[in-house]
């Protein structure tokens, strides 16, 4: 941050530069996560505060992406595997086809809380979501554990997860 101020003297750049960096700060581990309300596939609306409670795992994901469907077999069994647990699995579609998420939602093989939330998303342009799939851990009162957590198919999410769960 310092050699950036030192070295651009275009003011536009450096105001944006410092939003950027004031975005960043936001996202740190133990701040309150900025919030969602989306709806489920039967059209009932989910907030991040209806989950309060529990940690919550975050997968923002589409269904055209390919890297996001690897995930999915992954995402199962870690919600297999923690089924009853002090944790909600929470998918936000961020697909501008809502009718090509519900298909795949329809499906029927896809686990945990699903919710649509669509492209303009004020909970993406928070976190800085540039490309997905993108995973979010929180705490048990919404706070940030981490905001660009490990995916489902590494080995990391579940030591991170039993870690936790021992709070």
């Amino acid at each position: 941050v310092a050699y950036f101020h030192k070295n651009v003297s275009d003011q536009k750049l450096v105001a944006k530069f410092d939003n950027i960096c004031r975005q960043w700060e936001g996202l740190k581990a133990g701040n309150p996560s900025p919030s969602f309300n989306a709806p489920d596939i039967n059209g009932k609306m989910v907030s991040l505060s209806s989950l309060k409670g529990k940690y919550v795992y975050i997968d923002v994901w589409a269904t055209w992406c390919g890297p996001c469907r690897g995930e999915l077999p992954y995402m199962t069994k870690l919600e297999e595997q923690y089924a009853g647990k002090d944790i909600h699995f929470v998918s936000l579609s961020c697909d501008s086809n809502k009718s090509a998420w519900e298909k795949r939602v329809q499906k029927g093989d896809m686990k945990g809380i699903q919710l649509h939330l669509g492209t303009n998303s004020d909970f993406m342009q928070k976190y800085i979501i540039n490309g997905i799939p993108r995973f979010i851990l929180l705490d048990r009162e919404g706070k940030i554990v981490k905001a660009d957590a490990p995916r489902p198919s590494d080995p990391q999410t579940t030591k991170l997860f039993d870690e936790l769960l021992k709070k």
